[in-house]
């Protein structure tokens, strides 16, 4: 089964079996609602622990969650560092706009100019500010920065796995 990373905890808090965490998802409403099943991967498990969402409440840049079955700080104390997850499944194509894509599609497409020359892979997704930068592996030279604006990315084609750019001047 295929997992998606959508927040880790970081600790408990209070007695009542809450958990911080630190979301890692455009959609924390959607993700930690009441009744969504989340997956606890620990660092030493070898399987995943399934928890449902009983509770959630935000408080600074925190969510505070409890799990149906978790009810005391004794319960949860075992899930710091877990990292959560969600499935394949859980995923919906209606949570993106058109031409937004989640980074697992990105990561791993071929980058090539309007020219037809290519540039590289997609490996890696930084979120510095204002927009995304695509990090480009190439071959025999330093990564390529590309962010990720109108000017610079002209065309995403999951199908054939390609992504077309402009690269501005200063950007190689």
């Amino acid at each position: 089964m295929t997992y998606y990373t959508v927040g880790t905890i970081v600790n408990t808090h209070g007695i009542k079996g809450e958990v911080r965490v630190i979301a890692t998802t455009d959609f924390p409403q959607k993700r930690f609602a009441k009744g969504a099943v989340l997956w606890a991967f620990l660092p030493n498990a070898t399987q995943p622990t399934k928890l449902t969402v009983a509770t959630v409440r935000q408080h600074k840049q925190f969510y505070l969650l409890s799990f149906t079955g978790y009810p005391s700080i004794n319960d949860v104390e075992g899930f710091k560092t877990a990292t959560l997850k969600i499935t394949a499944d859980e995923l919906q194509a209606d949570d993106l706009k058109p031409g937004e894509y989640y980074y697992h599609q990105i990561v791993g497409l071929h980058v090539v100019t309007e020219s037809g020359d290519q540039l590289g892979t997609i490996k890696e997704i930084l979120s510095p500010g204002a927009n995304d930068v695509w990090v480009v592996q190439r071959t025999g030279k330093a990564d390529l920065l590309l962010p990720v604006i109108d000017q610079v990315v002209k065309h995403i084609d999951l199908d054939s796995q390609q992504v077309t750019v402009d690269l501005m001047e200063g950007l190689d």
